[in-house]
This record gives structure tokens, C-alpha cells and sequence, in this order.
């Protein structure tokens, strides 16, 4: 296995994800069934986390190869314990998705699950995907789509009034876009069959400790790197008393696309 490394935005808790994660998991699996695959493709793995959808996808290339891209390091630690078994199957990258990736080469497809709506830049990302794949190569994703996390959303900016000053007025970490505008982009960039939708999925948890792990692990990161340490888990426990009920209402924007010819 080998790895590349390159400076990154933020880092994650990614023992603790990789715990917890099991909506990304759930959903992930769908999204790999959309990949069209013989099996000895090079895929890229575009927003890996630890591993645990990665691992899916090298199952499903017994004669191929994954490149890992994550910009988490703490998250490539783990997917790299995860995936040591595949060996030099899997190259693991540390990379912005949103700038040129560090990447030998192109690939025949690209995958991504619940990673692209931290990405603010929807076009140069897209950009940015084109240029790595080869002509007619496929992306699939998924990731949090307009509508995502309305409640929580609405728990978060009732919990800011008990932490002024601490964010912007409006401020979130997220790019939860459209389909329609998301369909625009791809064909801006060079992608045609190009399909988009969005659907709900809902995840419920169970209230207390499993809901505020959650929380501060997989939706909260973004607030709680502005926070000192010592407030992190009252505001997280402030955005979860005022949830209507111990579940996170999931919105997924999903796209099939390829490359055009050129």
C-alpha cells in the first residue's frame, strides 16, 4: 500500500467515524451498485474516510486497483489499517478534492459517498474529477443534497444564541446543492449522461450518548473546530435538546455521469 501526502483542510476523528458511520456505509453500498464495473478496473475512491466503503469496492475488483483520496490524516490511518490485507491495490492519497490531485494518471471511474457537500466549490471540483478520468470514465456519488439536515440546521442556529460570536451570522460548513444546478455543472465540465436526483434518508439513533457521538463526530465537526475545547460537547448537547426527535433528516443528491468523448 502505498500513499502520498499533501496539506489538508481539517482533520476528522476517524477512529470514532469509522464506528459510527454506518448510515455513510448503508448508503454507499447503493451508490457502488450504480458503478459499472468488469473488475480490473483503477478507481478512484474520492472522499474515502476510513475504508469502509473503499473495502466494498475492492471486492468488487478482484484485478484492479483503488486510488484512496481523503484530506483527513486521521481518517487515512484508519482506511489504511482497514485496507493493509489489499496491499499495493490501494494507493492512498491525502489531497483537497477541490484543487488538482496528486494522482499518476488517469482512472476509469470515480465513486464518492457523503463527502462532496463539505466542498464549497461544486465547479472546480468537477473540473478537477474530469481531469483525472479517462474519456467516457464513470462518476457516481452521492452526498448531502438541498433539504439536507433541515432540523438540524434549525437546532444549530437555536443553540448559537448560547455561543455568540463564535461563527458568522449564517455561517455553516456546507454546500448542500441542487440537482438541477449539480446536472449543469457536470455538463459544464464535461460530462454527459448525465443523471441527478435527490432522495430522503432519514437516520434514527438512539437519544443521549449515541445522538451527541454522532453529532460531534460526523455533523458538528465544522462548529466545533471554531469552539474552545472546553464548550464543544455543551453545544453539542444544546443541538440535541432541541432536535424534534433523536434522528438526523438526511437529503442525498445522487449523480450518474461520464465523461465526454474528446
Amino acid at each position: 500500500m502505498s500513499s502520498i501526502g499533501t496539506s489538508a483542510p481539517r482533520d476528522w476523528d476517524g477512529g470514532t467515524y469509522d464506528r459510527v458511520s454506518d448510515p455513510q456505509l448503508r448508503w454507499g453500498t447503493y451508490v457502488l451498485e450504480r458503478l459499472r464495473l468488469q473488475g480490473d478496473e483503477r478507481v478512484l475512491d474520492a472522499g474515502c474516510g476510513s475504508g469502509r466503503v473503499t473495502e466494498l469496492l475492492l471486492q468488487r475488483l478482484p484485478r484492479g486497483r483503488v486510488v484512496a483520496v481523503d484530506a483527513s490524516p486521521s481518517m487515512l490511518q484508519e482506511a489504511e489499517r482497514r485496507l493493509a490485507p489489499y496491499g499495493e491495490r490501494v494507493e492512498l492519497v491525502r489531497a483537497d478534492l477541490a484543487t488538482p490531485l496528486p494522482v499518476e494518471g488517469q482512472v476509469d471511474a470515480v465513486l464518492s459517498t457523503a463527502t462532496f457537500h463539505w466542498i464549497t466549490d461544486h465547479e472546480a471540483l468537477f473540473h478537477v474529477l474530469a481531469d483525472v478520468l479517462h474519456a467516457r470514465g464513470q462518476l457516481v456519488f452521492q452526498c448531502g443534497g438541498a433539504g439536507n439536515i433541515a432540523s438540524v440546521l434549525t437546532a444549530i442556529r437555536a443553540a448559537e444564541e448560547d455561543f455568540p460570536g463564535c461563527w458568522p451570522a449564517g455561517w455553516h460548513p456546507w454546500n448542500f446543492a441542487g440537482a438541477h444546478e449539480t446536472r449543469e455543472r457536470l455538463v459544464q465540465a464535461g460530462f454527459t449522461e448525465v443523471e441527478t436526483w435527490l432522495n430522503p434518508e432519514p437516520a434514527p439513533l438512539d437519544a443521549g450518548e449515541p445522538l451527541e457521538r454522532f453529532l460531534s463526530t460526523v455533523v458538528l465537526g465544522g462548529h466545533l473546530d471554531r469552539l474552545p475545547e472546553m464548550q464543544r460537547l455543551a453545544f453539542v448537547r444544546a443541538v440535541a435538546s432541541r432536535l424534534p426527535r433523536p434522528e438526523i433528516d438526511y437529503v442525498r443528491l445522487n449523480a450518474v455521469a461520464r465523461l465526454v468523448t474528446v
